[in-house]
């Protein structure tokens, strides 16, 4: 299971999804394939809205169901970045007895503890920086959703504006541009899936939804993610990881692997390192 995230859609993965399902057509080992499932979240572009805004654990429940009730599989993977990221922790948190392993390109959730050594605290110092520039829009759809709405409905430029707004600022544009990385279709096409379903409203509340949720702290227990975790690092992510060992307190981590050029989409940015990174994912817990 792929899982999408916010201001994006299935439309991230239409890259991946030939050499991850039909790995021999794309002069890759055939060894390592793979049914995918790439649901959109509910409330956004083809998925009917929830009849109240919930957060990423919520859908987790949902998605493990509609994994093994619904299509029936014995067990499954899940992977994710942005919301996706969040999904899929919850999935290998809670949902561990049918979610056998998770690989992230994002670190959403959070240590109840906080850091516990220097390293930790200095990078919580520089997130804290860093997110000031970016609290804006995630505050107003985490606490007044409905009021962002008005200013959105039939107002096409303005959810342009919104959405385009994040691509540029959350992708590794040191070397292209924004058109140059993602090209023409890929942005329009993203920004009508939106516009077309009317969708930009509720795909807001699972910024409401994880607020009531509790926020990022995952560990409310004292436990951690047990399932295979591997990390794929991007610089240019909207969200800095923490030093691994931050990590490692949350995640039973196997694999780790840091790159050089990349951002916050992953799938659409960069879709030869992703798939590389899960395959070998799969290589290691094989």
């Amino acid at each position: 299971m792929i899982s999408h995230g916010w201001p994006g859609s299935f439309l991230e993965f239409n890259k991946i999804i030939g050499p991850l399902t039909n790995p021999k057509e794309y002069g890759l080992d055939d060894s390592i394939c793979f049914d995918l499932v790439m649901p959109s979240i509910p409330g956004f572009v083809f998925s009917s809205a929830p009849k109240y805004p919930y957060g990423p654990r919520k859908i987790a429940s949902y998605y493990d169901k509609l994994m093994t009730q619904i299509l029936n599989y014995e067990s499954y993977y899940a992977q994710g970045g942005d919301w996706g990221g969040a999904i899929s922790t919850w999935l290998g948190y809670e949902h561990y007895k049918n979610c056998k392993g998770i690989h992230l390109n994002i670190m959403i959730v959070r240590d109840r503890n906080g850091p516990q050594d220097e390293a930790e605290k200095a990078w919580q110092k520089r997130f804290k920086n860093e997110q000031s520039l970016e609290e804006g829009y995630r505050t107003m759809q985490a606490t007044k959703p409905q009021t962002l709405a008005f200013a959105m409905t039939d107002n096409p430029i303005g959810v342009a504006a919104w959405i385009l707004e994040k691509f540029h600022g959350w992708s590794d544009l040191r070397k292209k541009s924004l058109i140059e990385v993602y090209g023409y279709d890929d942005l329009i096409t993203n920004l009508m899936l939106y516009i077309l379903t009317n969708s930009f409203n509720t795909a807001s509340w699972i910024y409401f939804g994880r607020r009531e949720e509790g926020g990022r702290v995952i560990n409310f227990d004292g436990g951690k993610v047990e399932v295979p975790t591997a990390c794929a690092l991007y610089p240019k992510e909207l969200l800095s990881w923490p030093p691994k060992s931050y990590v490692d307190r949350l995640f039973n981590v196997v694999q780790w692997n840091e790159f050089k050029s990349g951002g916050h989409f992953a799938a659409l940015e960069e879709p030869y390192t992703l798939i590389k990174d899960i395959r070998n994912f799969f290589k290691v817990i094989k």
